[in-house]
């Protein structure tokens, strides 16, 4: 008995403890004065709150919460609505309830609510938004509520749920056109050979699918077919088409969601599932050649396993683009780099195979740069014209350039493959 009453006494509020010392200072003086009237008064006094720190205290044992975050997938930008469910299922009605939940600060104010009765076994709903400005696994909660009493003699509080995670992904920006000679049904040069002196008899071809270049009908096939069909490289992408990014944090500059770093991830996430929709299968790997996602062999693409994982990609402190090997692993690849130097542009260059599609968005890094932030330390002419030496299609990326427009400009850049001789 001493120990549930030690620990409903331990809510006591200031005034419940100044209300609790005057009560005794009272019954003391009743002795020393002899008054039993002023006895009478004490004990009151004293049973008050006592009475108070115990009903407040079984109160706080019938509540129960959940928490349910719609969509569970937010982008950087977006809205998301918090629903709070809090039931009753104690005998006694809940009053004086002010429930709290953690929230970040990079998703707005922690939100407050009072309730001032909480209907039994029905309970009430609770609703707030959260806007996520920067992108990361974030976890809401937990959900606390302090329960206190009409006098304010006594307070108590209860953890009522758990953490719940909000996935912030990258926000998506819609790309048009593909590269040119990337085999996608787009561009003036998708019928391009690597084998010159082959005719129509040995073409390629497969159904026509919306959006594909009408000068790369295959009409002898289709009137033999009676089905349109279309020219088809004779050797593809390899399986697909990679896509490297460079997170490392020596190469970005920029804070928050305003630094090159975050530009990077969002174009990396638009180009990934801009491919996805013309059926493109995609590798996502870093500067260093670590895979951070790809599809699987069966010809699904997953838009939110991309997503997932660039949602929980952090910078890397390496300083090294320290690829052993080629990143794109002979698949046609479109590197998206921060600041870069010579000696880790040619290792990169060296690596991959003329023959090979090789495409680069170098961000320019000093345009994100804070005011007082060191920049980079890089050449960038240097980098466009060490690129474009080796083959190379490569376009400048900028804050103050949609990013529609810089994937624009790389669908009409030429890397090695445009080099190769039409035929057909």
């Amino acid at each position: 008995m001493a120990r549930p009453l030690r620990g409903a006494l331990s809510g006591l509020t200031t005034r419940g403890r100044c209300l609790l010392a005057a009560g005794l200072a009272a019954a003391l003086c009743s002795f020393v004065l002899n008054e039993r009237d002023l006895l009478r008064v004490s004990v009151f006094v004293v049973a008050l709150p006592i009475l108070v720190c115990l009903l407040t205290a079984v109160a706080r044992v019938g509540l129960h919460a959940q928490r349910q975050i719609n969509p569970i997938r937010t982008p950087v930008g977006g809205r998301a609505e918090v629903t709070l469910h809090i039931t009753s299922t104690g005998r006694l009605p809940t009053g004086g309830l002010l429930v709290s939940d953690g929230v970040p600060y990079s998703l707005g104010g922690k939100p407050r609510f009072v309730i001032e009765h909480l209907p039994r076994h029905t309970g009430t709903r609770l609703r707030y938004h959260v806007q996520p400005m920067l992108r990361g696994i974030q976890q809401l909660g937990p959900l606390k509520a302090t329960i206190t009493d009409p006098f304010g003699l006594a307070e108590f509080e209860r953890e009522l749920a758990h953490s719940s995670r909000l996935i912030v992904v990258p926000r998506v920006v819609k790309l048009l056109g593909v590269p040119g000679g990337s085999g996608l049904g787009s561009g003036d040069d998708g019928s391009v050979r690597l084998n010159a002196g082959q005719g129509e008899d040995d073409a390629i071809v497969r159904p026509y699918r919306q959006g594909d270049d009408l000068r790369k009908v295959h009409w002898r096939s289709t009137a033999k077919r009676d089905e349109m069909m279309v020219r088809v490289e004779e050797r593809p992408w390899r399986g697909g088409t990679t896509v490297m990014l460079d997170h490392r944090a020596a190469a970005h500059r920029g804070t928050g969601a305003n630094s090159s770093l975050e530009w990077a991830v969002s174009f990396a996430a638009s180009v990934c599932l801009h491919l996805h929709r013309y059926g493109q299968r995609i590798k996502l790997v870093t500067e260093s050649g670590g895979l951070i996602v790809r599809d699987t062999g069966d010809g699904t693409h997953n838009d939110t396993a991309v997503l997932d994982a660039l949602a929980a990609l952090a910078a890397t402190p390496t300083t090294n683009m320290d690829s052993p090997n080629d990143p794109g692993g002979g698949q046609e690849l479109i590197a998206i780099l921060g600041a870069t130097t010579p000696e880790q542009l040619s290792a990169l260059i060296g690596h991959r195979s003329r023959s090979t599609r090789s495409l680069a968005v170098l961000l320019d890094t000093a345009a994100w740069a804070a005011p007082g932030e060191g920049e980079a330390g890089t050449d960038l002419d240097g980098a466009l014209a060490l690129l474009r030496g080796a083959g190379w299609g490569v376009t400048v990326a900028r804050p103050n350039t949609p990013m529609a427009a810089t994937w624009a400009t790389l669908c009409r850049t030429h890397g090695t493959r445009a080099d190769a001789v039409i035929t057909g």
